[in-house]
């Protein structure tokens, strides 16, 4: 009948022979941006001949639809029914990357072909998604194998092709197919873990809020010797006004913007201990920054941020003796859901107004993916992590919700499933420039947790 250990040793040779990384070579060779409309047609091929055939032979039905909105990747669908009296996993990955960047990566590499370089394993797509989501396929294939062509329990996975575009039409599909996609938990990969050696559980991901701050104060600009001095330069008051809303050491002045009640005892308690970066990372990290009196992994897990993504004023690529006629920055707001985001537009016009900046305006707000967070202690959440570390024999560390943006909260808000994302990547990864790599110790241990979780999930005691 096959044991736990002898399914966890498929998925440990799957990997270690070799198998796993010629798989993904053949998945980041196919350039599937979403980012560059001349590779539209390579979104459909991800699907058609990579996964389409791959999960229908793993006894899949599988379905590519349209995205309802135009000019979005398609999404694929497929189930696998043993027992309609056993649980449902709901996995959730995405086929599409941000563009190649080829002429930014360094020499010998390229984003669409897989560079082995000691424990890096280099190429577009390796860390986000592709390498994540075929683990976990590749885990359930051994198990699958293990007990004779049975899981004993079901599957269903969503794979969209559009989530680097903020997975536009991914909510309307989940709101229209309710019953096709209804699961008692989702189960995923993405994103980074806390450390690059310690197992990770997010029960959640923080949100994006953003919005353009914009003064422009005449149709041209003026002559700098002339009108300096005389007429009031945009760039700097708006830098002022971007002072006003954080300080010099990133603590966030606009206070309605953050949860009334600090950070809640239950995100503490489980953030309690809990590194950040490691090694590679501890140099991007600033003590002073942020919020006082936080730890680093209560700013970045439990906490909200303001970041300034963009700021322009005249031409800086080829300036000239001008008093520059406007100027615009362009802003993001990380929140968890610890606070109501259809606040900060309104708190941030008061702030402006009373700090004396009413002529700066206030355009195109609002919220780009929104936060999610499944209660760290939900039965799920602690199966989950029981399973992970009899498999590996290490702790787990549950966030409450990771750093970045992911659609959770689609799957939350249209089928009620709890949130069990477990990334196999570290936030080093480069996954949005160039030299995107996937770091072989955590995704080794990841098909390895993986064949652990879908193993369990066949056998009793499962919540509910």
């Amino acid at each position: 009948m096959g044991t736990r250990e002898s399914a966890i040793e498929r998925a440990r040779e799957f990997f270690d022979d070799g198998r796993f990384r010629s798989l993904l070579a053949d998945l980041v060779a196919i350039p599937s941006t979403a980012q560059d409309p001349a590779y539209e047609a390579e979104l459909v091929r991800y699907l058609e001949t990579a996964i389409r055939p791959w999960v229908e032979r793993l006894g899949f039905t599988a379905t590519i639809h349209p995205n309802p909105l135009a000019g979005f990747g398609p999404i694929l669908t497929a189930e696998r029914i043993e027992d309609p009296g056993r649980p449902t996993v709901l996995l959730y990955g995405h086929g599409d990357t941000v563009r190649g960047l080829d002429e930014q990566w360094r020499q010998g590499l390229t984003p669409w072909a897989l560079t082995e370089e000691g424990d890096h394993w280099y190429g577009r797509g390796t860390a986000d998604n592709k390498g994540q989501h075929a683990l976990n396929l590749a885990a359930l294939e051994a198990v699958l194998a293990e007990r004779g062509g049975r899981l004993g329990f079901n599957v269903k996975l969503v794979l969209e092709m559009a989530e680097e575009r903020g997975s536009r039409g991914l909510r309307e599909f989940v709101a229209a197919n309710r019953a096709l996609l209804a699961a008692d938990v989702l189960i995923a990969s993405d994103g980074p873990r806390v450390d690059p050696e310690l197992p990770t559980i997010a029960t959640g991901t923080r949100g994006i809020y953003q919005f353009d701050l914009v003064l422009k104060l005449r149709e041209g600009g003026v002559h700098s010797g002339h009108w300096g001095g005389l007429t009031t330069d945009p760039a700097i008051r708006l830098t002022h006004a971007i002072a006003s809303i954080c300080d010099a050491r990133g603590k966030i002045l606009v206070r309605d913007w953050l949860p009334r009640n600090g950070v809640p005892a239950e995100v503490r308690g489980v953030l309690a201990g809990c590194p950040v970066g490691g090694a590679e990372g501890a140099a991007t990290i600033d003590p002073d920054w942020g919020e006082p009196g936080l730890t680093p992994a209560e700013k970045i897990y439990g906490w909200n941020s303001f970041i300034v993504l963009a700021m322009v004023s005249g031409r800086p690529e080829a300036p000239v003796n001008a008093v520059a006629p406007d100027a615009r920055a362009t802003c993001h707001i990380r929140y968890t859901v610890d606070t109501d985001p259809a606040g900060f537009g309104p708190a941030l016009r008061r702030h402006l107004d009373e700090h004396g900046f009413a002529d700066i305006e206030i355009r195109e707000p609002g919220v780009r993916m929104a936060a999610s967070r499944t209660p760290p202690d939900h039965p799920w959440v602690r199966w989950a992590q029981a399973s992970m570390q009899r498999s590996l024999g290490k702790r787990v560390q549950i966030i409450p919700n990771s750093s970045g943006g992911l659609p959770g909260d689609v799957f939350m808000d249209h089928l009620g499933t709890p949130l069990v994302w477990v990334p196999h990547s570290y936030n080093g990864c480069k996954q949005h420039g160039p030299d995107e790599h996937l770091l072989t110790g955590p995704a080794r241990e990841g098909i390895l947790a993986f064949a652990g979780l879908w193993w369990d999930l066949g056998e009793a005691g499962t919540p509910g």
